[in-house]
């Protein structure tokens, strides 16, 4: 009985110094707070075709991973001029959700982040799955999405 009782203490002892080596490799929670919030708004101005206020939600240059290409925005406008028909060339596409959002690695001015996001027909019937990773970084006092790669078109 004694030996299973110094046993769990020492494997809850064991537990706790493995969250307290993960948390001094790198987490910043205030970091994370903030990009998950840049995330959500961006995903809010995805779904409402606002170019303006997506374009607003990202950091430049901004990089995108998809489709077996690399595209690079330097400015909101390229951006905007880019994506302006965006929605259009989703079709059937109407909104997308995130199903899950993970800060992998993070930092006092930098989050990556392991994302799935959903997107769905006017029916809200899911019509694509798309692991990702984004990377939200913190320029001039500006928390942004900087770069994502995903497998989505």
């Amino acid at each position: 009985m004694r030996i299973r009782w110094e046993l769990s203490r020492l494997a809850v002892g064991c537990a706790a110094c493995l969250v307290a080596g993960v948390a001094l490799t790198g987490a910043d929670s205030k970091a994370e707070i903030q990009a998950k919030a840049i995330m959500n708004e961006f995903m809010r101005a995805f779904n409402a075709r606002d170019q303006q206020a997506w374009s607003a939600t990202l950091n430049y240059p901004h990089v995108r991973f998809a489709s077996n290409e690399v595209k690079v925005y330097n400015t909101p406008e390229d951006f905007r001029r880019e994506m302006a028909d965006y929605p259009k060339r989703l079709a059937p596409w109407h909104h997308s959700r995130w199903e899950s959002m993970k800060a992998i690695q993070s930092g006092p001015d930098k989050v990556h982040l392991a994302v799935t996001f959903v997107r769905y027909n006017e029916n809200n019937k899911e019509i694509g799955k798309f692991p990702s990773l984004y990377v939200v970084t913190l320029k001039n006092g500006h928390w942004g999405v900087q770069a994502r790669s995903s497998f989505a078109p």
